[in-house]
């Protein structure tokens, strides 16, 4: 057998094992993407419902001025990073502050559960009632989400660093996703929403 002919079979096995890792790489990547775009719907589902719930709360808590007021700036913030991420999902930069204002977020509204705990006349409202269990149903549709993103997150960063793929994975320009973590240990518990 002529050796160009073996120096071609073996181009051609390169080639057909690089294509198969990107394209491999290419699906888990658009996997992850797909999965964050849920959370992203979920998100913004929640940043929806939380002028409501500041609006019905105010004629109730009108000394609470303070607790408003910090619900109101840890949306803003997370609705900016929320878009960010959505810009660049799986970007370690932009995971982590959309962690961070989610986080604060959760902690802002966790301080007006609290506030609207001491208002019974708040607690009996038929719109803050609906309002708190959409929350709530849409704080466990977000952590449906992020379970499904950060599985997807797993599998595409596993397929990118074993061997063989890890080889051609950063020359083709497969990066590392991050992970959507919850940064702090407050934070890792669901808000409870009691009427």
């Amino acid at each position: 057998m002529p050796g160009w002919v073996v120096l071609l079979a073996i181009v051609a096995v390169v080639v057909f094992f690089v294509v198969g890792v990107y394209n491999r790489l290419v699906t888990l990547r658009n996997r992850y993407k797909n999965a964050f775009s849920q959370i992203d719907v979920q998100l913004k589902r929640r940043h929806d419902l939380i002028p409501n719930l500041v609006e019905t709360a105010k004629g109730y808590l009108a000394h609470e001025r303070q607790t408003l007021e910090a619900v109101i700036a840890a949306r803003a913030r997370a609705v900016t990073a929320e878009q960010a991420a959505a810009a660049r999902p799986g970007e370690a930069g932009a995971m982590r502050d959309l962690s961070g204002a989610e986080s604060a977020l959760t902690g802002a509204l966790g301080r007006l559960l609290v506030v609207v705990e001491q208002y019974p006349n708040l607690k009996a409202d038929q719109q803050m009632a609906r309002l708190m269990e959409e929350l709530s149903s849409t704080e466990n549709k977000v952590a449906f989400a992020r379970q499904a993103y950060n599985d997807a997150v797993m599998q595409y960063n596993t397929a990118r660093e074993v061997f063989p793929a890890v080889l051609v994975a950063g020359a083709l320009g497969f990066r590392p996703a991050e992970l959507f973590e919850i940064t702090q240990t407050a934070e890792r518990e669901a808000p409870q929403v009691r009427f």
